[in-house]
């Protein structure tokens, strides 16, 4: 006589419902800010069942509405919320490494000071560059393509990148990174992220700025490239060592719109 099973009959969807709020998450990470109708069609599931798994995230403060600024705010309407991972959902995607590399990182500027932490820095951002630069050389020299093909490498590399236009006529787009691997890191050494920045410039010819960044509160990594700006000589040289001068008042912050 076969026994009875005694596996629950909603075990599988106790596990694909898990699998699915992961997704989720992960395309917030990726996309944010993004609206639920956007990861519904990205899922292919209806937008209540995306809203579902939204409410448990927002819940499990994994995720937050991001408050919108800018031309969109002033559009007709009620506008779509948007989403955005908050420290804890990001950490689900953090490196397990990062407190050794803090550490790593303290003791060289001990002994060997500040300027090891720049060097060291630009050493880094030198082999994105150099990985970088012939992908970007396929786009052409327009920026608005150069852009897009820095986001796709820097997803390949996973940081989760996205373009998106701003301003009228699309005058600038935002290079918007949901995800850092080296995030705990760039809190306590800045000069990650200021060194990264001056690499955007070269790789993509023009004179570009950091908005907002993870690493100091950010719901994600925002460059402002503009489209119309003369552009600088696309050659290559050696990152500078200096710290980076591209800042703006928080006014002027368009953070991943």
């Amino acid at each position: 006589m076969t026994e009875p099973s005694t596996a629950s009959p909603h075990r599988g969807h106790v596990t694909d419902e898990a699998g699915t709020r992961e997704r989720v998450l992960e395309l917030v990470v990726e996309k944010g800010p993004v609206t639920a109708a956007i990861l519904a069609r990205v899922l292919q599931l209806t937008p209540a069942a995306v809203r579902r798994h939204i409410s448990h995230l927002q819940t499990q403060g994994q995720i937050v509405v991001h408050e919108l600024v800018g031309p969109e705010v002033r559009r007709r309407g009620r506008p779509a919320r948007h989403y955005v991972a908050t420290d804890a959902g990001r950490a689900t995607f953090t490196d397990a490494y990062s407190d050794l590399a803090t550490h790593a990182l303290g003791f060289l500027e001990q002994v060997a000071g500040e300027g090891a932490l720049d060097a060291f820095a630009a050493s880094r951002v030198g082999e994105l560059e150099r990985r970088y630069a012939p992908l970007l050389a396929q786009a052409g020299p327009v920026p608005a393509a150069r852009a897009h093909a820095l986001a796709v490498a820097l997803t390949a590399d996973g940081y989760a990148a996205t373009t998106r236009a701003v301003g009228p006529k699309g005058f600038a787009l935002q290079l918007c990174q949901g995800h850092c691997p080296v995030q705990e890191v760039a809190e306590h050494y800045p000069q990650l992220c200021e060194a990264e920045t001056q690499a955007f410039s070269r790789l993509l010819g023009v004179h570009v700025q950091r908005l907002a960044t993870l690493a100091t509160g950010g719901h994600v990594c925002t460059t402002h490239v503009p489209l119309s700006a003369v552009p600088t000589p696309l050659t290559t040289r050696e990152p500078s060592l200096a710290r980076s001068q591209t800042t703006t008042s928080p006014g002027d912050v368009t953070e991943g719109n």
